[in-house]
């Protein structure tokens, strides 16, 4: 089944989150976008353009956008803060956490830039703990998307979930091999068929862990590829179903192994079938200044590293 999937173009997640607000926007008039003077980097453009009175510019304020959001949500709006993942999270927490999550107001969390492909912005703006800051909060669904049609499908489908949502996305070019179509908020994607080992991923790593799972096919490995855009809440079911064939696992994503994916995974695992797992992501760490694809490389977070991750799990059996 790996084989069978296909690249179809090349295009970043955020112009996906771009792309899918203006679709959303047009079906539902309740949709507000709300930016932190980044309009530009959120692909905004066409919203602003088709829907001026539907758009507020908060300036580099992040803190009084999620309030504003939060009240908007009081007069039956729809509102998508929008700005890099560092100061969507780490910026506000304590604002999402008082007036969105604590009060289950259904505010739509939109944030690029996530993870090491941020690049040479660096570790400032490289948010590597949000996945874990997120999905701790009651009540709030995280949603990581593998590409450009993906991140579009939840952009539209957020708007029909009611209750506070965490969309995150990125940055760089990336390749696109998932159909609209086939996202189901809540549902994991199941890529391949394996009974050899399974691997579990979100975002930039689904990618990666496609390409991971090609090189162990070639090698007679079978690979079960279980893409995981929906972090919370997890569908244990399609994890218990996948671990029972394989009884291995590795976990892959562009965040700090604490508190993220992996720890997600485990959890279910102790409950209901303890197994080995190995984890892809950075280990307690900050990233750094560099080109994206060279980061992942040096913080092993690249297709050999899933690739070894899968064959010591395997052999932990």
């Amino acid at each position: 089944m790996l084989s069978q999937i296909q690249v179809t173009g090349n295009k970043d997640t955020r112009s996906g989150f771009g792309d899918g607000i203006l679709e959303a926007a047009r079906t539902n008039p309740n949709i507000i976008a709300l930016t932190a003077d980044l309009l530009g980097s959120m692909k905004l453009n066409g919203f602003i353009k088709e829907f001026p009175e539907r758009f507020v510019q908060c300036g580099i304020a992040e803190a009084n956008m999620i309030g504003i959001a939060a009240g908007l949500t009081i007069g039956g709006k729809i509102p998508y803060t929008t700005t890099f993942a560092n100061f969507s999270t780490g910026r506000v927490y304590d604002q999402i956490r008082q007036s969105v999550a604590y009060s289950g107001k259904n505010v739509k969390i939109c944030a690029s830039h996530a993870g090491l492909t941020l690049g040479e912005d660096g570790a400032t703006h490289q948010i590597l703990e949000d996945i874990g800051l997120m999905k701790m909060l009651p009540g709030m669904t995280v949603v990581v998307p593998a590409d450009y049609n993906q991140t579009k499908a939840a952009t539209k489908a957020i708007a029909d979930h009611e209750g506070p949502v965490y969309l995150r996305f990125g940055r760089p070019v990336w390749p696109i091999f998932t159909k609209e179509e086939d996202f189901v908020l809540g549902k994991a994607q199941k890529l391949s068929d394996g009974k050899d080992v399974s691997i579990f991923a979100c975002g930039h790593l689904v990618w990666k862990a496609v390409e991971a799972g090609k090189i162990l096919e070639e090698k007679g490995i079978s690979v079960e590829v279980i893409n995981i855009h929906t972090i919370k809440p997890l569908d244990t079911e399609a994890v218990l179903a996948s671990i029972q064939k394989t009884k291995c696992a590795v976990t892959a994503e562009e965040h700090n192994i604490i508190g993220g994916l992996g720890d997600s995974i485990a959890q279910v695992a102790s409950k209901h079938l303890p197994i080995p797992i190995e984890y892809v992501g950075t280990n307690d760490t900050f990233g750094e200044s560099g080109k994206p694809t060279e980061l992942l490389t040096k913080y092993g977070l690249d297709t050999p590293h899933i690739v070894a991750a899968a064959e010591k799990a395997m052999s932990r059996k």
